[in-house]
């Protein structure tokens, strides 16, 4: 991956890990820089099979992404002047989320302050996402200011916690804390926040330490369990088990059973024989 001058935003790379840090002061909005830098971003790390995990991070310790920049509203020809860097027919909020939810790396979020809007939209729009306890806070505050979730939101949230919850979230518009995120699904755990930093870490680095063609297994079978019939996901299961069996990665296996594996003291300390 090139390294352009981002004006709002800081990337660092590491051990298969790309640390993405939103950095657009004073509230982290999710304006024309951001949508410009995370959309040029996402164009240059989609082929980098250096990269294996994308964790999206705020500088800012009050604001993951405040919101979407309501200039969109009062000045529209600024929202018009984005929409040229994107093709379809998704705006350009849109289209960047799913631009970012396409890519073929996982992305995690990690949220330890506000994340109302399009901020949250694009946290939904991430493969996995961890909220600090007493820090972060999310919401879909869009229906009282007379509009909706323009950037993804009704169909990302939706998914994520079904309608009942979604129309809830979305028209009720509450500020919703790390616990009750993690209960309604928005997040996938919400750790200490004095925690969130390793944890994250810890799970990026075991991730890309993964074979690619493993991840990329996995992922394939998840996503067709919500999009095609039971019938269908067990058998693209079954097709990219098929595959892996074949595949180098399946030395590991072996590897394995040299060690311990399907033994009976192997069995009872099989972590840390998986992990060793």
């Amino acid at each position: 991956m090139t390294n352009p001058q981002f004006t709002a935003l800081r990337v660092a790379v590491d051990s298969g890990v790309a640390t993405v840090t939103i950095d657009n002061p004073p509230l982290n909005l999710l304006d024309v820089a951001l949508i410009t830098d995370l959309n040029t971003f996402a164009d240059g790390v989609r082929d980098d099979e250096a990269v294996k995990v994308i964790v999206v991070e705020s500088a800012d310790p009050e604001f993951f992404i405040a919101h979407g920049d309501a200039h969109f509203v009062d000045r529209p020809e600024t929202f018009a002047a984005l929409a040229e860097g994107f093709e379809g027919p998704l705006n350009p909020m849109q289209a960047l989320h799913e631009k970012l939810r396409a890519l073929p790396q996982i992305t995690i979020g990690k949220i330890a302050g506000f994340a109302r809007g399009g901020g949250h939209e694009l946290l939904m729009a991430l493969d996995l996402r961890f909220a600090a306890i007493g820090r972060a806070q999310v919401a879909q505050p869009e229906v009282l200011l007379g509009i909706l979730p323009g950037g993804g939101g009704t169909q990302y949230l939706t998914r994520l916690t079904g309608r009942a919850r979604a129309l809830e979230l979305l028209l009720g518009a509450p500020l919703v804390d790390a616990e009750l995120a993690e209960r309604y699904g928005l997040v996938n755990r919400a750790p200490p926040a004095d925690e969130l930093d390793d944890f994250v870490s810890v799970l990026a680095r075991h991730i890309a330490g993964l074979p690619t063609e493993v991840i990329q297994a996995v992922r394939a079978a998840v996503d067709a369990a919500l999009t095609g019939s039971y019938e269908d996901g067990l058998a693209l299961e079954n097709q990219q088990l098929g595959k892996l069996f074949t595949a180098e990665a399946a030395q590991r296996t072996v590897d394995l059973l040299k060690a311990g594996y399907q033994t009976r003291e192997g069995e009872k300390r099989l972590e840390q024989i998986l992990h060793g």
